[in-house]
């Protein structure tokens, strides 16, 4: 819910005026981006105009969002609660304008979707839960396994779409998708590791260090990729199907990790920093998507669903 004052324009207890919905787009892309350079270029606007905005957020909320350095930004952890919150509410204005450009039938039925675990956490809730307010009369059955299972239901026609790592697909001729986001790999670190403050770093530096390995879907395959390109290969500290342990480990200083910025968050399960780095040279990209059955058009409940995950992408990168 947008707060009072955003509505009426009354002045709030901390600030000097009301945060607007502007202010809390620019705020998200900055989030996002990691740089105000970044998030001026994704709104196509100066970054002048980024820096009030975050400033003005910032003074209204009477919290720092943002920690500076000469890299860019770091979101704190009270911008880190913000951020879920200022997602919601964009999220909620985008649907009130939804409900008043589309006609009053509103369709029921069934949708049919599967998920992949590495994407059902970081990626779904959002489109799901946005579906579910704007589509009330149709009932979502959702199922979650890995990407080879999904490609098999689908073509089976037991699913009518699904949500996964479609820089993965193996069926490709029977396969339609739509990316909704690409992801880098970047590098983990613990607060206060030697390359925390290094002006660039390079596959070579990583070669002594222990690695935690991220043993999910294609991801486990794209780091043993880069592990041999480094010749001397580091060691393996740890393998997990669990981001949040590798959050834990590589916070705790068991090691580090590369993993794509899609799953990233700047703390572990128990408060401790996490910190994320570019790496020179060619790491690899995931890219999420929305996948069906080529050949045949989605039913109406499937097609208002693959329409709402895109209107998710143009949001994030507005």
């Amino acid at each position: 819910m947008v707060p009072r004052g955003a509505l009426h324009g009354s002045r709030t207890g901390r600030g000097s005026m009301p945060f607007t919905l502007r202010q809390l787009q620019y705020f998200v892309a900055v989030a996002q981006k990691g740089s105000v350079s970044g998030a001026a270029q994704s709104l196509s606007i100066s970054q002048s105009s980024v820096t009030e905005a975050v400033k003005e957020l910032e003074a209204d909320l009477g919290v720092a969002l943002f920690e500076r350095h000469s890299r860019g930004l770091n979101i704190t952890y009270k911008g880190h609660q913000f951020l879920r919150h200022a997602k919601a509410i964009l999220g909620n204005v985008s649907d009130a304008r939804r409900a008043f450009s589309e006609t009053d039938e509103r369709p029921s039925g069934t949708l049919n979707l599967g998920v992949t675990s590495l994407v059902a956490g970081y990626f779904l809730s959002d489109v799901l839960s946005r579906f579910r307010r704007a589509y009330p009369g149709v009932t979502v059955k959702a199922i979650e396994d890995n990407g080879e299972y999904l490609e098999h239901l689908l073509v089976g026609g037991e699913l009518d779409v699904a949500i996964m790592v479609v820089s993965a697909l193996s069926d490709r001729m029977a396969l339609q998708s739509e990316i909704l986001e690409v992801s880098p790999y970047r590098l983990w670190l613990p607060l206060g590791h030697r390359l925390e403050t290094a002006e660039s770093i390079e596959l070579a530096d990583l070669a002594s260090e222990p690695m935690i390995v991220l043993t999910v879907e294609e991801i486990e395959t794209a780091t043993a990729k880069l592990l041999s390109a480094l010749g001397a290969r580091p060691p393996v500290a740890f393998r997990t199907r669990s981001v949040e342990s590798v959050r834990s480990l590589v916070a705790t200083g068991a090691g580090i990790a590369i993993l794509p910025d899609l799953i990233y968050r700047p703390w572990s399960l128990e408060g401790d920093r996490i910190e994320s780095r570019d790496v020179s040279g060619a790491l690899p990209v995931i890219q999420v998507g929305i996948v069906w059955r080529r050949g045949l058009s989605p039913k109406r409940t499937a097609q208002d669903f693959i329409s709402l995950a895109k209107s998710r992408r143009v949001s994030r990168t507005r």
